[in-house]
């Protein structure tokens, strides 16, 4: 047992401004995801007034009470197209992993309650992030749609991505995942094809409108004249077109259905679960807080953060001699062995083999890899250089590109240049990557971009035999170093879906064991796939 000794002086005064600096951060965030639940449940009335449950509530309903649920892409696209203020922000659906009947699953609804659930561009990347875990982790999908379809103000960057979320529906399909769809409402051209393409369809009686093409539409291409309910309604639906296998009287009676459905899935009984017996840390999560200093420029150990998430504090530290920079070892979550790989500065070439040569030794026995992001990228200069950090750098690249064990990441602090993909950010594509709310993803720091440019512009005044501006410098200095800066957030970073969204740090080691028994479930499921996947005749 090897294990780590904390040197944090818990309750000092440094510690206190950490702590505060970092809570600040978390309430940005809160206060973001604060305005999107505000504006949802500010449509109950209209709601109620319809007989109907509100989206979120759709979710609690549909869940296992007091189950685990770890939410996706919470805020994608704040602060994008028609979001001011994160009140927009989500992309129209609520999703998430979690427990239906017991069957762990992807749970995705539309945020009918905002905007009738149109689809914004960044939803439908959204979307096709969701599938893609859903096909990885091999877990069944349940959706709760009621959505407008497309927001056709963004008509063109909806189109062709759209029609690869129906594409990757087939492939799930085929695949033999199944795919669960509850039409609450409006599911109208193109939003009729996702429930069309699902395995199973509920209807709800006097609420479902299932359709191609609406009476105005239809009035105006064919001059028929017909009810919303003849066209796409549940009775018709279920007793005449056969679309929908199940009439549900109400929202909550469809959610009932669905969870009937799922326990006869015959999922959860072939589904190969772990249950190891494991010690928590000696030190409390709590105390992540106030680890991270206040100012980012302000060096610390990870090995602080790496004590409070792993089993017993118990780290076996490899290469601990060779290059104190880049940090790897062996530890245990959640019973679960695992190699993590995490930084104290820049990555430099004697990092870059020993992290490569780490993940080999983790190909070699399966094991998953734990990527804490604390980087402000390659070591530059002309002793790297010399010593070979674009070979090593590259080696190490096509290491996390290549190994085929699961890769989870975390950005706690700073992740820059290519460091981060080094550090297998999402150009890497890992399983999952979330962020802590202080995190910064950038190609530099932003005060380097800024002296970067400032430094090209008047060289290039000096060439051209032009005397040096210093206000046009100094101009050009600060606004590119403010525009870094508010473009490297962890706000910005999530809205741009560059990872799957910001965690409180105190919740990240119950986030991690839930991940990688998602993950080995996963592994050890053996699907049935069927070449073109199930017809609904």
């Amino acid at each position: 047992m090897t294990i780590l000794q904390s040197e944090i002086a818990v309750g000092s005064e440094q510690y206190e401004q950490n702590r505060e600096a970092l809570l600040n951060q978390l309430q940005e965030v809160r206060a973001v995801q604060q305005k999107g639940l505000d504006k949802s449940y500010a449509a109950k009335p209209k709601f109620d007034k319809k007989g109907k449950i509100l989206p979120h509530e759709r979710v609690r309903l549909l869940l296992d009470a007091d189950s685990p649920f770890v939410e996706l892409c919470g805020l994608v696209g704040y602060n994008m197209h028609d979001d001011k203020d994160g009140s927009d922000a989500g992309g129209g659906i609520i999703a998430g992993i979690g427990f239906v009947s017991g069957v762990r699953c992807l749970v995705t609804a539309s945020n009918s309650a905002i905007k009738g659930g149109t689809m914004s561009p960044m939803g439908v990347q959204k979307t096709l992030r969701l599938q893609k875990i859903a096909l990885e982790q091999k877990l069944p999908v349940i959706t709760l749609t009621e959505s407008g379809g497309a927001n056709l103000n963004y008509a063109a960057e909806v189109f062709t991505y759209g029609g690869m979320t129906f594409a990757n529906q087939a492939r799930l399909s085929a695949a033999g995942i199944p795919q669960l769809s509850v039409v609450h409402g409006n599911a109208t051209a193109g939003g009729a094809y996702q429930p069309g393409l699902s395995d199973y369809v509920i209807a709800v009686r006097k609420q479902t409108e299932m359709l191609l093409a609406g009476p105005p539409l239809l009035l105006a291409a064919t001059g028929e004249v017909a009810t919303a309910e003849e066209l796409g309604g549940a009775e018709m639906h279920t007793q005449v077109s056969g679309v929908a296998e199940y009439l549900a009287e109400n929202d909550a009676d469809g959610i009932r259905i669905a969870r009937e459905i799922f326990e006869h899935l015959n999922w959860k009984e072939q589904t190969v679960t772990l249950d190891l017996a494991y010690k928590a840390p000696r030190y409390a999560e709590e105390e992540l807080l106030g680890i991270i200093p206040k100012d980012p420029k302000q060096p610390f150990d990870m090995k602080e953060v790496v004590a409070r998430l792993v089993d017993d504090s118990d780290f076996l530290e490899f290469k601990q001699e060779y290059d104190a920079l880049t940090i790897c070892g062996w530890a245990k979550m959640g019973g679960v062995h695992i190699g993590i790989i995490t930084n104290n500065g820049p990555i430099t070439p004697q990092g870059a083999t020993k992290a490569a040569q780490f993940i080999h030794l983790c190909e070699q026995t399966q094991r998953p890899l734990l990527f804490l992001h604390n980087t402000t990228g390659f070591m530059v200069g002309t002793d790297a250089e010399q010593n070979g950090i674009i070979k090593h750098g590259a080696k190490l690249i096509q290491a996390v590109a290549n190994t085929t064990v699961p890769k989870i990441s975390i950005v706690v602090a700073g992740s820059y240049g290519a460091g981060n993909y080094a550090m297998c950010g999402r150009p890497l594509s890992p399983q999952f990557i979330f962020a802590w709310p202080n995190s910064h993803v950038a190609v530099m720091g932003a005060a380097q971009a800024g002296k970067v440019l400032r430094i090209v512009a008047e060289a290039k005044q000096k060439t051209s035999g032009m005397e040096p501006n210093p206000q046009m410098l100094d101009f050009l200095e600060q606004s590119t170093s403010a525009k870094l800066e508010q473009q490297s957030t962890a706000l910005f970073n999530t809205a741009m879906l560059h990872d799957d969204g910001i965690i409180d740090p105190r919740d990240t080691r119950k986030v991690l064991i839930f991940l990688l028994h998602t993950i080995y479930e996963g592994q050890h499921r053996e699907l049935t796939p069927i070449r073109f996947g199930v017809s609904r005749f």
